[in-house]
């Protein structure tokens, strides 16, 4: 269950201008941000960005379909226009957020076809293939990241995670200590070696190393995987506390249901896990999943 914790979205972008170029040595290390769900302000006085204006305004009040087809309305009005890497880019997340993955894959190769180094497309297309099951292709996007950008801590979080998952704890170990390397402070370092700690069954530590991360940057994937090592070690009250507060950060996280579950089988309140099984279900999770997990 843990790829359902790491950090990671399709982002709609406002620029990919400057990552066509590979990452000149002596930069600073830094954390890369996730970049906010907007197009930029345009020109409005030709067509072309007429229609990128219009479909700003639908990505602002969430009309994903609308939204797509002005950005296509655009790119048909000037074929050769270079900015459409970017059009293309953002329509393949739109179409993500509508759950069409196949489309939105093509659409993010036919970005990078035109824009090979940009570092923000080959990470928004990795974690859709994560999505799809396709390891393989994901990590390829994912070390190429690694290639063009040397201080890029995402795509090695990323990669440590996969690699986690396969079972090869060593190399998930060597990658987030490379992100160490890279930035000392990286919450993303504590994260995945927190994830790795819970995996390990190492529970007090992994516990420890999410509540550095959670001081700076709380979000709910980080509480709820403390409130899985708190149910664990049996200290209920703190589990309750981090799934309540996870919840009011994302109600809809049919995992953060499964956690109160279990909580509530924990104290024995019968009644409490099965509303909390009914919610998670109602949210995509099946109940044989749901199930095992209770179990485990």
């Amino acid at each position: 269950m843990a790829m359902a914790w790491q950090q990671g979205g399709a982002q709609v972008v406002n620029s990919i201008g400057e990552e066509n170029m590979k990452v000149e040595q002596g930069l600073k290390p830094q954390e890369k941000k996730a970049q906010s769900p907007y197009i930029a302000d345009l020109d409005t006085e030709t067509p072309y960005f007429q229609y990128v204006d219009s479909a700003q305004n639908y990505i602002y009040s969430h009309d994903w379909p609308v939204a797509e087809q002005w950005l296509m309305r655009a790119i048909q009005q000037e074929p050769d226009n270079p900015n459409n890497s970017l059009l293309l880019s953002n329509i393949a997340t739109l179409q993500r957020y509508q759950g069409r993955l196949a489309d939105a894959v093509k659409n993010y190769s036919l970005a990078l076809d035109m824009t090979p180094h940009a570092v923000t497309l080959l990470l928004n297309r990795a974690a859709l293939y994560v999505e799809m099951d396709s390891v393989g292709r994901a990590v390829d996007d994912y070390e190429r990241v690694c290639e063009l950008d040397m201080y890029n801590t995402e795509a090695r979080y990323s990669l440590g995670v996969l690699a986690m998952e396969s079972g090869d704890t060593k190399r998930a170990e060597d990658l987030f200590t490379e992100i160490k390397r890279i930035n000392p402070n990286s919450g993303l370092y504590h994260e995945g070696m927190g994830l790795l700690h819970k995996r390990n069954g190492n529970y007090s530590r992994a516990a420890e190393l999410f509540t550095q991360v959670i001081k700076v940057q709380p979000n709910a994937q980080l509480l709820g995987n403390r409130a899985d090592c708190y149910l664990i070690l049996k200290r209920l009250n703190d589990a309750e506390e981090d799934i309540r507060t996870a919840l009011e950060m994302s109600p809809d996280d049919p995992y953060l249901y499964v956690l109160r579950a279990k909580l509530n089988k924990l104290r024995f309140q019968r009644e409490d896990m099965d509303r909390d099984i009914d919610t998670a279900v109602s949210l995509g999770l099946s109940r044989d999943y749901i199930n095992q997990t209770l179990n485990e």
